[in-house]
């Protein structure tokens, strides 16, 4: 019997659109239920310093397995 996680989550991968990830989410049986955007973060140095700086957004969606 296969066992899959009830919830998963998907990210959209470098060079995929939104609506390649949702294939992506319905080709391994599951249905979006929420997103999300993450920020992505990198170090710049200014005035001698090392400070966080948000370099991009990652959108995260939530998968419902489907039944």
């Amino acid at each position: 019997m296969d066992k899959k996680p009830s919830k998963k989550k998907f990210s959209v991968e470098a060079g995929e659109t939104i609506s390649d990830c949702l294939d992506r989410m319905a080709n391994e049986g599951y249905t979006p239920v929420r997103r999300m955007e993450e920020p992505v973060f990198h170090e710049v140095k200014r005035n001698g310093r090392m400070e966080p700086e948000v370099k991009e957004q990652r959108i995260v969606f939530e998968g419902k397995r489907i039944k």
